[in-house]
């Protein structure tokens, strides 16, 4: 991490004009901080990374196209030194749990952003994520601890699951593709690939196809 007497360089990435220039002006406060780079979408962002060095992402979630969950995994796949902090307009825990599963250091509400944003800023790693006050407190420790290998249950099932967890599931094990899962869910789509991960991470399974077993040997749902 760098010193205090050096800049952070900060990518902005939101697809709205007016919450970027908001948050503009609050970094902009800090003079360690330099705004390098304001995307809005996904993609643009992982183009832009080839060519210009970032310390810190502020990413938003639900962004058109590429996701801002999507678009953390892909953007620390190439550039591993980055810390992302998730900014959404909601505080869903599943959204918590997503960000932080992609290697996110910290989560926010767009209507929290403020002093401790800045702080997390500097300060936020994945071992050590910073969260919003309006983050629950069991919402985030849960979230964080989710991510962390050693902290999983030896015999995982399905009692670790949410209830959207579950429904998701048995309708995998009823052999519906993802698309199929959303329609039948009125869900967004991003939301099933959410949903999807979290429950590979809660029942320790590594791939896709290890997910679609443990759902065939469940059997499927009812209906």
């Amino acid at each position: 991490m760098k010193s205090a007497a050096m800049s952070l360089r900060v990518a902005l990435i939101d697809d709205h004009q007016a919450f970027r220039e908001r948050l503009r002006a609050l970094l902009e406060e800090d003079r360690n901080i330099e705004i390098v780079v304001e995307a809005g979408s996904g993609d643009e962002i992982l183009e832009i990374a080839l060519t210009t060095e970032i310390d810190v992402a502020c990413m938003d979630i639900s962004m058109p196209g590429m996701n801002g969950i999507e678009a953390t995994r892909r953007l620390l796949a190439s550039k591993p030194g980055v810390r992302v902090i998730g900014l959404s307009a909601y505080a869903d825990p599943h959204y918590v749990e997503a960000m932080l599963d992609a290697g996110a250091a910290g989560y926010f509400t767009k209507g929290d952003v403020g002093e401790a944003l800045l702080q997390a800023i500097h300060t936020a790693t994945p071992e050590r994520p910073c969260f919003g006050a309006d983050i629950s407190v069991p919402v985030a420790a849960n979230a964080a601890a989710a991510t962390l290998p050693d902290k999983a249950p030896a015999h995982a099932d399905t009692a670790s699951l949410g209830p959207k967890e579950l429904e998701v599931l048995l309708l995998i094990a009823k052999g519906l593709a993802p698309p199929q899962i959303a329609r039948t869910l009125s869900m967004d789509p991003t939301m099933v690939d959410v949903y999807r991960r979290n429950i590979m991470r809660k029942l320790q399974l590594d791939n896709d196809a290890a997910l679609a077993a443990y759902a065939r040997r469940i059997g499927p749902g009812p209906g």
